[in-house]
């Protein structure tokens, strides 16, 4: 697992205590594509896909907008592209 991928992992159980994480770097499928980082060392772009308890009640949108707060220095600093599949215990 690569420096943004744990970073990403990290900050996410210690905010959201989710009772299930995915968090997949899917940069070499996006090779040549824009925010492509040239110098190979990949960890640019990501699928999350996550099941708290906090997001019971919430809509998508604010779920959405929780994760990339607590992820807003990786999106400033590599991650071109986060993809979220977010949901409460329960839900489909």
């Amino acid at each position: 697992m690569g420096i943004y991928s744990t970073r990403i992992r990290t900050k996410l159980q210690d905010a959201f205590h989710p009772t299930a994480l995915e968090v997949i770097d899917d940069t070499a499928r996006h090779h040549g594509h824009a925010g492509d980082n040239p110098d190979g060392m990949g960890e640019t772009h990501f699928n999350v896909v996550m099941e708290a308890a906090v997001f019971a009640g919430t809509s998508r949108v604010e779920r959405q907008r929780r994760v990339h707060a607590i992820l807003a220095d990786e999106l400033k600093e590599r991650v071109h592209a986060l993809s979220l599949k977010l949901k409460a215990p329960g839900e489909a």
